[in-house]
């Protein structure tokens, strides 16, 4: 069972999170992931939540640094 603190990521937000991490534009990862672009933003937006992070950058730092991406 997980920890209350422990943060879970789905693997959609893993996907884009490691896109995010390469460089790709939201509408990039849309198309390799053939998905909106809204789709993309829904899942790096929630990903931010529950790290509680205000950038995308600082999100995929945290994922990283806490071996979720």
């Amino acid at each position: 069972m997980p920890d209350e603190n422990e943060v879970v990521l789905s693997e959609r937000e893993r996907q884009c999170l490691r896109w995010v991490e390469e460089g790709k534009s939201s509408w990039a990862i849309g198309v390799i992931l053939k998905v909106s672009e809204n789709t993309v933003n829904f899942h790096v937006k929630n990903a931010m939540r529950k790290l509680e992070t205000s950038s995308r950058t600082q999100c995929v730092v945290k994922a990283r640094r806490k071996r979720l991406i």
